[in-house]
């Protein structure tokens, strides 16, 4: 697929009408996998890193990988109500949600964390999809909100607008007690506080990921050199590791959260004038599908709220686009998250005995007695289980915990070769397992 360089920047329409169809489009399975930009791939060794917020405590820096989309204005609060699922009744300046916008059949744009930083004031933090989403709809609806736009490091110059650093792990509030010089105010899950250290003042968020404790602390990114520093000087005599690109992209498997599903934008007509209002070389465009399952068909691949496990999220205490068919969804039979647990000497026949790092978000084939019955998206060796898991999903009849499975590994080569074409797949036993893997993450994370 080619495009006359003198021409207007070509949509994401335009590209899928090119390829023939938008699975055609997206489907890639040779790939180089992303790095966090600005940040190294290990710090002491991914494998270790890992450990290491199951044992310690652990630094990230988010501060480069996530794009910010800032709303501010009247109708902000307005525009994100009209399309998106979430509860807004108990919505404090301070609080942050995990933030579930939907299509008009009930699949998941994709989801986001919004922060409420003001009456009129947000901040919709992640993939840009949900991002996209959202000022389409305000640019193009009635809504008097202005929209300021922070990509991740890798198409931005210069610095961030934020600096975002998480402090994780068992040790995570001993270490964090210390740089501030005693305990900062107890705060509610997903709910945040005002800080300050060395007379910079910035907000800590009560979040982390691998479903360990832990803290966000997210300022403006002209203190971020004398924030961390403080965080990692404090965290010395607790063991602190810095995370890098490698073994950070590996913490949500655990945690239970699947990230990027595909954004559910692609088919339907209503959204024709959306893929014609985004660019074919943005993040819709560019996101690759691969692995063993393939479909010519892309809503096989679409989400719902409730099969990623979001279904607390859903509220029904307003209007809003997509809600009748979250409705007829809520207690209709839906696949389930759960983990897959890759028996270790089938992986090791199959992906070789010294796989050493591992990380893959492919479409991989789950199959009970070689019929397919879900898949594995989200898929990487973690090394202190000792073998490699796959976060997915399955259907509701087989996702009891101990339910022996098949996991297909390997790469469709797309159009042409049919959906149930072998090329070379390789197939390994699996067990079931919940969702969160974590044990911390499945009966504390959340507690308070």
């Amino acid at each position: 697929m080619s495009f006359d360089s003198n021409a207007p920047i070509p949509s994401l329409q335009s590209a899928i009408d090119a390829a023939g169809s938008a699975v055609d489009l997206l489907w890639s399975p040779v790939l180089t996998h992303w790095t966090v930009p600005r940040v190294q791939p290990e710090y002491i060794g991914w494998a270790r890193e890992q450990a290491a917020w199951r044992e310690t405590v652990t630094f990230k820096d988010l501060s480069h990988h996530m794009n910010d989309l800032f709303l501010d204005g009247p109708d902000a609060q307005r525009l994100l109500m009209d399309f998106s699922a979430n509860d807004f009744a108990s919505f404090e300046i301070g609080r942050a949600k995990q933030f579930v916008p939907v299509t008009s059949d009930g699949n998941i744009i994709v989801d986001g964390i919004l922060m409420r930083n003001g009456e009129e004031s947000f901040t919709l933090s992640g993939v840009p999809a949900s991002q996209n989403w959202i000022r389409y709809q305000g640019e193009t609806g009635n809504y008097d909100v202005e929209f300021r736009i922070d990509a991740d490091s890798d198409r931005r110059k210069g610095d961030p607008v934020l600096f975002r650093f998480q402090v994780t792990g068992p040790l995570a509030l001993q270490a964090i007690d210390k740089a501030f010089g005693g305990p900062i105010p107890k705060t509610k899950f997903f709910h945040s506080t005002e800080v300050s250290l060395g007379g910079r003042s910035f907000r800590a968020l009560r979040h982390g990921m691998a479903g360990q404790p832990g803290y966000e602390f997210i300022g403006d990114f002209k203190d971020a050199a004398f924030v961390k520093e403080a965080l990692m000087t404090a965290g010395e005599e607790f063991g602190i590791v810095h995370v890098g690109g490698k073994a950070y992209f590996t913490n949500g498997i655990e945690s239970g959260w699947i990230p990027t599903p595909v954004p559910a934008i692609y088919d339907l007509d209503e959204h024709r004038a959306y893929r014609e209002w985004l660019p074919a070389f943005g993040y819709e465009g560019k996101k690759p599908l691969h692995g063993s399952m393939y479909s010519p068909d892309m809503r096989d691949y679409y989400m719902t709220p409730y099969e990623l496990g979001y279904g607390r999220s859903v509220a029904f205490t307003h209007d809003y686009h997509g809600r009748e068919a979250l409705e007829r969804l809520k207690d209709q039979p839906h696949r389930q998250r759960v983990t897959f647990d890759l028996d270790a000497a089938d992986t090791a026949a199959a992906m070789g005995a010294d796989l050493g790092y591992y990380l893959s978000y492919g479409r991989y084939r789950v199959e009970v007695e070689g019929t397919p019955v879900g898949y594995g998206c989200y898929t990487a060796n973690i090394a202190p289980v000792g073998r490699v898991l796959s976060l997915g999903l399955i259907a509701p009849e087989h996702a009891a915990p101990g339910t022996q499975v098949t996991f297909v590994w390997g790469e469709h080569p797309g159009a042409g070769a049919g959906p149930d074409a072998e090329a070379g797949f390789k197939r390994i036993r699996a067990t079931v397992c919940p969702s969160p893997y974590s044990e911390v993450a499945r009966t504390s994370y959340r507690a308070d």
